[in-house]
């Protein structure tokens, strides 16, 4: 009786969301995270890994199921980076994770809604050694999770992955839990200070929620030098600055003067990162090609769209640059 109430609880959740777990610092995700072009929040999510919480426009309109559509995303966003991408997603039948790293091919597992597994073993042994787990004590927790269990749903199955990943640095913000609806989790990420909203035009920009600073774990810092220094304005006016990002917070100190911001912080990368604007946009249209055709062979909408943008993105990058840098 327990076992059948547990899974007509299951089925009775018909709410659909995402949760994309990245291995770099926010300011690292941002550019890549711009390529998708769909609304997001993105927040920390430990001392080396961020969280982005897609509003799920693609999956709420009916257009393509939640998981075609992250698998899809966390493709898009390894692709010209070291970092992984976990994708956490689930909707009224099942639930399940996908981890994308670099041009390795995706490896995931699924769980129906009730909790009974429905993915390959191997795949949890090929998830813990891309992220390097732990070979025995991780290794058996998440071979846990993939035998039946009358008294886990396939949300507190997500929640288990979760609990292994924290001790490979992973601290969700309090308030995004697996198999909550995507409103809740917003709701959520917008109560963390240092909340960024990715728009569908690709621009960026801080959630001005608490002037406080938090560490990866969620705990707040102390304000720094920045925050505490008062030349050309109070305290007010150095807060605002760090919040709002101003000119005077991010140029270095120019001959003959000082900023009112405190030490200049260094200039940060171009959008692309460290590497060269022609490097960059080969790859995204060499990665992008392959999805996309992929996506049509097997009429997934998800990959075409993955496919597509990356393709886009590196024409419009490489022709960008050819007009503004023309050989002599």
């Amino acid at each position: 009786m327990s076992t059948e109430s547990s899974r007509g609880a299951g089925r009775a959740r018909p709410a659909s969301g995402a949760l994309l777990l990245c291995r770099a610092e926010p300011g690292s995700v941002v550019p890549a995270a711009r390529l998708l072009h769909e609304r997001m929040l993105l927040a920390r999510a430990g001392d080396e890994w961020s969280v982005l919480v897609p509003e799920g426009g693609p999956w709420r309109s009916g257009a393509d199921p939640v998981e075609r559509v992250v698998n899809g995303w966390a493709i898009a966003l390894t692709v010209g980076v070291s970092w992984p991408v976990l994708a956490l997603w689930w909707d009224g039948e099942r639930a399940g994770f996908t981890l994308a790293a670099g041009f390795r091919r995706p490896v995931g597992y699924v769980w129906l809604a009730d909790g009974t597994p429905a993915g390959v073993e191997e795949a949890v042994r090929t998830f813990a050694d891309r992220l390097g787990l732990d070979p025995v004590l991780d290794m058996q927790a998440l071979e846990e999770l993939t035998e039946p269990d009358a008294d886990a749903d396939a949300a507190a199955r997500l929640s288990g992955v979760l609990a292994v990943l924290t001790r490979a640095g992973v601290f969700l913000p309090p308030g995004l839990v697996p198999g909550d609806p995507t409103d809740t989790l917003l709701e959520a990420a917008l109560f963390q200070p240092d909340t960024r909203r990715i728009g569908t035009d690709g621009s960026d920009g801080r959630s001005a929620t608490s002037g406080e600073e938090r560490d990866g774990r969620g705990r707040t810092r102390a304000p720094g030098p920045a925050a505490e220094a008062e030349p050309g304005g109070g305290p007010g006016r150095a807060r605002e600055q760090g919040q709002r990002g101003t000119p005077e917070a991010r140029e270095p100190a120019r001959p003959g003067g000082v900023t009112g911001a405190g030490p200049p912080a260094p200039r940060p990368f171009p959008a692309g990162g460290p590497y060269s604007v022609p490097a960059l946009a080969l790859v995204q249209m060499a990665a992008g090609l392959p999805l996309a055709v992929w996506g049509l062979r097997h009429r997934s909408g998800g990959w075409i769209v993955a496919g597509t943008l990356l393709l886009a993105q590196g024409t419009l990058t490489l022709t960008g640059h050819v007009l503004t840098h023309p050989r002599d």
